[in-house]
């Protein structure tokens, strides 16, 4: 996903010359198209995210359109009272991209693992949570997220993520993406879990249950139409998700269903409410959580 973005941002530069690029300290050689193109609208502010985070709200009340990018935790964490006080507060149009979301640098422990960004940013007032599936899906989602009027937090993957989608889909914030239609059950994905819930939506199709997948890319705000009608439609409900089951996608869609009435059972599936102490990659990381295609497709046999 990380060259998708380099390659989209720079192009959104070429027709945008408000569009400024911030970046924490990291992407040095990614960016170099866009430094080449663009030099005076690219700035390294190091390892300082929280000012990082300032002088982009202090562009976007100049006029322009910041983009700040580094490793989520760094990015959400590490300035959560910036992004708050300084962008959301007044409502400013700034693109807080989280690379490396989750488990994507699993194997450089705690530090760099995020769980639990999108429960932090979606509980601020304003901000529009988007975690796009697949690169696709981030050119789409990159567009819309600058194009937006208002604080977005774009949440990333980091590279070798299989692509799902054959051509551009018709993306919106907050409207969910059917991927794959079905009639017995419905995994709703978020961010680089995509592929993995295709891929139990295939397990679990050898088993004879015929499984929907759908992207829900925007976390914030929720696709409610789709909510109604999915838990209407379905006995069983299942978010999936490289995050915490506590505040994330499934966190959100329990809170709607608290207000709802449905015919349906929500499961969630996410990491637990640990930390992960042992060092290893994404994969062993996501089998350990149980956010494997073959896992997920036996969550939904058994529920």
């Amino acid at each position: 996903m990380r060259n998708a973005f380099a390659s989209e941002v720079t192009a959104l530069a070429d027709k945008d010359e408000r569009l400024v690029l911030l970046m924490g300290d990291i992407g040095n050689k990614l960016f170099d198209n866009f430094k080449k193109k663009h030099p005076e609208r690219l700035f390294n502010c190091g390892v300082a995210e929280a000012n990082m985070t300032g002088v982009a709200a202090g562009l976007a009340l100049a006029g322009l359109r910041p983009i700040t990018y580094t490793i989520a935790p760094f990015n959400t964490t590490r300035c959560l009272e910036q992004i708050r006080v300084d962008v959301c507060y007044h409502a400013l149009p700034v693109v807080i991209v989280g690379v490396g979301g989750g488990l994507s640098y699993a194997n450089l422990g705690g530090t760099h693992q995020s769980c639990e960004d999108i429960a932090f940013l979606r509980m601020l007032p304003g901000m529009t949570v988007v975690c796009p599936g697949d690169a696709v899906e981030l050119r789409c989602a990159l567009r819309a997220a600058v194009a937006h009027d208002g604080p977005v937090y774009l949440r990333i993957g980091k590279k070798g993520e299989p692509v799902v989608h054959k051509s551009e889909p018709d993306f919106k914030l907050g409207r969910a993406l059917v991927v794959r239609p079905g009639k017995d059950v419905a995994l709703l994905s978020t961010g680089n879990m995509l592929p993995e819930a295709v891929g139990a939506a295939e397990r679990l199709a050898a088993a004879g249950v015929s499984a929907e997948v759908v992207s829900f890319h925007t976390v914030k705000p929720l696709d409610e139409a789709y909510l109604a009608q999915a838990f209407a439609r379905f006995t069983r409900v299942a978010t999936v998700e490289e995050h915490s089951v506590s505040g994330g996608l499934g966190g959100a869609v329990a809170e709607w269903l608290a207000d709802h009435s449905a015919k349906a059972r929500l499961i969630r599936i996410g990491t637990p409410d640990a930390f992960l102490h042992e060092a290893g990659e994404q994969e062993d990381a996501r089998r350990r959580f149980g956010l494997t295609a073959e896992a997920i497709a036996l969550r939904l046999v058994e529920k």
